[in-house]
């Protein structure tokens, strides 16, 4: 099953939004330390809303901790990648790495990745919020490996607000 990996998130919205992608999706997280934010934040808990419990989260208090149990080929998600994230074969066990919002990640974390995927946009634009992009990409992946909410999906689920 893929996952999502935040790498030292900035904003807690965008964690909590991506906690509940993950919990309805049937997606894990890894959140990898430090944030920019306690992880109980009211702002965070106001996006996850009352999906926490159905979140599979895990804490990493480093990279290297990360990389140190990461079991998946990583799909680093970049303004500075050459494939867009169309183009590519994603595998069942990929993480989708996502970098902080203010800053992306450092070079030592983009030279760890095995694949870096970009999304197209228009000339002028700079980037993507991070839980939209991990969203378009995550249905991508998922679409292709046939895994997660394709098998699990309740006839009236929908968006809500």
């Amino acid at each position: 099953m893929p996952r999502l990996a935040l790498y030292q998130p900035d904003i807690p919205q965008n964690a909590g939004t991506l906690m509940r992608l993950g919990a309805c999706t049937g997606v894990g997280l890894d959140i990898i330390e430090p944030c920019g934010f306690i992880l109980d934040d009211k702002r965070m808990k106001r996006s996850v809303m009352d999906y926490a419990d159905h979140a599979d989260v895990t804490r990493h208090v480093s990279w290297n901790a990360f990389q140190a149990q990461c079991r998946g080929r990583l799909v680093l998600l970049t303004t500075r990648g050459a494939v867009p994230y169309t183009d590519i074969t994603y595998h069942p066990d990929d993480i989708l790495l996502l970098g902080r919002e203010s800053a992306g990640v450092p070079d030592e974390v983009h030279g760890a990745a095995d694949l870096r995927v970009l999304i197209p946009m228009r000339p002028g634009t700079r980037s993507l919020n991070v839980a939209i992009a991990a969203a378009m990409v995550l249905g991508e992946v998922l679409r292709q490996v046939g895994t997660g909410v394709a098998e699990t999906a309740i006839p009236s689920a929908g968006v809500t607000g």
